[in-house]
């Protein structure tokens, strides 16, 4: 008679090898995602008149602008140069996290290509 359950061929084994290697990917994307996070992007616009510091976390931490990008007249220079340097520096902090989680998931090749399943 056949036996029920387990797992004929060893595959304990190897769920408990597969199991450390998804404990350890997640140690490595939490340390990765807090270095991530104290990181610091700039991006300036207007030739340099106006940067804007995000950190990893995506939050606005500095804006500096220089005293010709302050024109009474023509505020909306301003406003465009502060959103451009703010979405740039904002781009450049995605584009990290993207790179760290594909380094992270590399080997996943989409959940087929690094998992023996």
């Amino acid at each position: 008679m056949a036996k029920r359950g387990g797992f004929p061929g060893g595959m304990p084994g190897n769920m408990n090898n597969l199991m450390k290697q998804a404990q350890r990917m997640q140690r490595q994307m939490e340390e990765g995602q807090k270095e991530l996070e104290s990181r610091e992007f700039s991006a300036k616009a207007g030739g340099g008149a106006v940067e804007v510091v995000v950190t990893g976390k995506k939050e606005i931490v500095k804006v500096t602008l220089s005293e010709e990008a302050v024109d009474p007249d023509d505020i909306e220079t301003l406003q465009d140069m502060i959103v451009a340097a703010a979405n740039e520096a904002l781009r450049q902090a995605e584009e990290a996290n993207n790179e760290l989680m594909g380094k992270m998931t590399g080997g996943l090749g989409g959940f087929g290509g690094g998992l023996p399943f």
